[in-house]
């Protein structure tokens, strides 16, 4: 088995920051071509630096992926640029907490279109291409509350929750044609975006096994894990990289 990428394309959304960021680092020193996704042309342009520095291959696309005809686009682009995709790793996702009587229709549309139907519609749009070259690896990246009913978390780990179905769904569709689709599911991890939790989610990890928040590079090595042939044996799994916050 391997975990060399060269010669293939790799399309991350929202990797510009945090794990997404790490994420095709990661992918790029295995030999991969990334497409870096995401909203700040600036700081993508920061992530194709340091990949090429590197002696990487890297490309920005920028995607504001607001619904159906953004993840068509998006998917275009990154054929553009990289001839194919190889792997998908749908990363970007919106994660608001709050009381469920206080959620307004607009934002529980925003998250759905984000953290569910652009991963759908990309999906849609890339895993038949993959099917018809007989090989394609995607991971979906999901979250421990997907799995634990935790109050303020109704609508974002709902929409995770979706996640994990259509990516064991995705599996057993994909899955004979040589595509493997898996999710991650990471626990506390100390990002940009999860800087607004403050000492929360050190709270949060604290009660886990770790004992500590995780480090967008610990989630991104799982994904890449998962998408190599060293993982060829693995579909349609749910992966905790969680601190083991899971199992207490």
């Amino acid at each position: 088995m391997t975990a060399d990428l060269s010669g293939s394309t790799a399309l991350v959304t929202g990797g510009t920051s945090g794990i997404g960021r790490a994420t095709a680092i990661a992918l790029a020193r295995l030999g991969a071509h990334v497409v870096v996704s995401g909203r700040d042309a600036d700081r993508g342009a920061q992530v194709v630096s340091r990949i090429r520095e590197s002696g990487g291959k890297a490309d920005f696309v920028a995607a504001d992926l607001t619904g159906v005809a953004a993840a068509r686009e998006l998917a275009a682009r990154a054929r553009e640029v990289g001839g194919h995709v190889d792997v998908l790793v749908n990363n970007a996702g919106i994660f608001p907490t709050g009381p469920t009587a206080d959620t307004a229709e607009a934002d529980f549309d925003r998250v759905y279109t984000t953290n569910v139907k652009v991963p759908f519609f990309l999906v849609a749009e890339l895993a038949p291409e993959m099917a018809a070259r007989g090989h394609g690896a995607i991971v979906n990246v999901s979250t421990m509350v997907a799995a634990r009913g935790m109050a303020g978390m109704t609508l974002y780990g709902s929409s995770k929750a979706a996640v994990e179905l259509m990516t064991k769904a995705w599996a057993a569709e994909f899955g004979p044609s040589g595509v493997r689709v898996n999710a991650v599911s990471p626990g506390p991890t100390r990002t940009e975006g999860t800087a607004v939790f403050g000492d929360g989610l050190d709270e949060l990890a604290a009660a886990g096994p770790a004992g500590r928040t995780a480090a967008p590079e610990e989630i991104a090595a799982a994904i890449a894990f998962l998408v190599t042939a060293e993982a060829s044996f693995v579909q349609g799994a749910v992966l905790a990289v969680d601190g083991g916050r899971l199992a207490v």
